[in-house]
């Protein structure tokens, strides 16, 4: 696994927060992955190497 920070993700709409629902994000290697609506701009998440597949956000 490994912990990289959003470079850029779209803000959540408000009222679109059904359970598991997810958006687009760039992180800091310049992939794309999906994650969930909380995730913001400079956070840093953990992503699965096999899948490219966010895992969770990681605590500061």
């Amino acid at each position: 696994m490994l912990e990289l920070e959003i470079s850029y993700t779209e803000p959540a709409v408000k009222g679109d927060t059904s359970t598991g629902a997810q958006k687009k994000a760039t992180v800091e290697t310049g992939a794309e992955i999906r994650v969930p609506l909380f995730i913001n701009i400079g956070d840093k998440v953990k992503v699965d190497t096999t899948t490219g597949a966010y895992v969770e956000r990681v605590k500061a």
